[in-house]
Parts: structure tokens; C-alpha cells; sequence
């Protein structure tokens, strides 16, 4: 998508600092983190959400997933990390493509504001 930050950022259209890269993600440093590390990981295909997960491209979560660890640990982030995805405007979504926040370095408390 032409106005999407994160495909923009895929394509190097506008500089990150980037932690991870394969054929199928990239992450790299959130500019306005919530915790020491504050890491995205994002599909370089363009999903908009969750709710645009389906069968056909479900894989492409789970191959996130399985690179989610490897992250965190390259991170240093030995005593737990949180992962998580806002779906839609009322969960705090701001970029209308899919990804992930792993947030960690410190403890995190249960607070859901």
C-alpha cells in the first residue's frame, strides 16, 4: 500500500532502526517506546489487522511467532517480554498494518488502561 508507514518503512522509503530481517519480516525499535526494549515486528506483506488473518496467509503469523523468541532473547530480554497486537481504532491501532510489540527490560505490570 502506497500510505502505509510500515510498507514505507519495508521498503526503506523511510529510515528505522532495524533488529531483525528475513524475507518475510522485519523488526525494528518503536520511536515512541513503552518500556527499555519496545520492538515491532512486522510482515513485509501488507495485512491490515487481525481480522484480515486467514487461512491463505496465517502462515506468515506463525513464522513471526517463531521469530518473536529469537528477538527477545538477540534483545537480551532473559526474564520475559509481552507481545502484543491492537486490532481497530478502540484498541489503540494507529497503523493500519499488521504487527507486534515486544516490550520488555523491565516489569510490566497487568494494568489494561
Amino acid at each position: 500500500m502506497s500510505d502505509c508507514l510500515f510498507c514505507k518503512i519495508i521498503a526503506g522509503e523511510i529510515p528505522s532502526t532495524k533488529v531483525y530481517e528475513d524475507d518475510l519480516v522485519l523488526a525494528f525499535r518503536d520511536i515512541a517506546p513503552q518500556a527499555p526494549t519496545h520492538v515491532l515486528v512486522v510482515p513485509k506483506a501488507h495485512i491490515a489487522d487481525c481480522d484480515a488473518v486467514t487461512a491463505e496467509n496465517s502462515s506468515l503469523v506463525a513464522h513471526i511467532f517463531q521469530v518473536i523468541p529469537a528477538i527477545a532473547k538477540a534483545e537480551g530480554l532473559t526474564n520475559g517480554y509481552r507481545v502484543v497486537s491492537n486490532c481497530g481504532p478502540d484498541a489503540g491501532q494507529t497503523v493500519q498494518h499488521l504487527h507486534f510489540h515486544i516490550l520488555g527490560g523491565r516489569p510490566l505490570t497487568l494494568e489494561m488502561a
